[in-house]
């Protein structure tokens, strides 16, 4: 059993009270949506979501350090629990049902903080994706009601199925030309967008998916299950873990194949 196994029950403890918060408010015609400085938009079910699972952590994990989209950092030491209370805020507040509270504990490590614990709950999907490091990763309802996850075993491009979110993103780093080579070579693309992609590289329904540009708490969780699924997480520089600001996850037989278009 995994070390973490307690903070994984706790996770999921944390994303059920946060589901409940989501979908009280999710198609709401009253929800209010603010622009922050960065032009991103905020509910005040992403603020609420975030509230509640830091309030849960001051209780049960008082020494953790926290990390959240909303409000930033709190606390330090060599645990951190790092939160992003709704991911997918726009397609929340259009109602299109793709966005998750992703959940993530990191502990310090030589040269930085480590993903060991992971929970992506999409409850507008009715599903949720989960991880601890060295127990496995799965998918299901809870914890005793569960599939192992295993990302596929695909080793050609040719054959492989590639997820992005858009296109301004690769086009505003001067990346283009390469993701539309990957696009050309690869057996088939989708813009799933934010979460997805890497739940369904643990799954083994997509090979590999890239994001030009992203926050530490919109990778933390995904991870900890894209690796413990068998696959592998970097940054587009090969920097293992959310680090770069930016982010490759794939099966692992296409991962410096992948890399590599983006390194032209």
């Amino acid at each position: 059993m995994s070390d973490y196994h307690d903070d994984l029950r706790l996770a999921h403890v944390l994303a059920d009270a946060a589901d409940a918060a989501t979908m009280d408010r999710f198609k709401a015609l009253d929800l209010k949506v603010e622009t922050k400085p960065d032009m991103t938009p905020v509910s005040e079910a992403d603020k609420a979501a975030e509230e509640l699972i830091r309030g849960h952590l001051q209780r049960a994990r008082p020494r953790d350090a926290v990390l959240g989209e909303e409000f930033g950092a709190e606390g330090t030491g060599p645990r951190r629990w790092v939160i992003d209370p709704i991911d997918g805020t726009k397609n929340y507040v259009r109602g299109v049902p793709v966005w998750a509270t992703l959940i993530s504990l990191m502990v310090q490590v030589e040269g930085g903080f480590e993903p060991v614990v992971g929970v992506v709950s999409a409850p507008a999907l009715g599903r949720r994706w989960w991880a601890a490091k060295g127990a496995g990763a799965f998918t299901g309802r809870s914890l005793l009601s569960a599939t192992r996850l295993q990302a596929s075993r695909v080793g050609r491009i040719e054959d492989a199925s590639f997820a992005y979110s858009s296109l301004s993103g690769w086009e505003e780093r001067g990346m283009l030309p390469g993701f539309l080579d990957l696009s050309r070579d690869c057996w088939r693309t989708r813009g799933y967008g934010d979460f997805w992609p890497y739940m369904m590289v643990a799954e083994g329904s997509v090979d590999m998916c890239a994001e030009p540009e992203l926050s530490l708490w919109d990778m933390a969780a995904n991870v900890v299950i894209v690796e413990e699924a068998g696959g592998r997480f970097t940054g587009l520089d090969g920097r293992p873990g959310p680090h770069s600001g930016n982010a490759a996850a794939s099966n692992g037989l296409l991962h410096d194949e992948l890399l590599g278009y983006f390194s032209k």
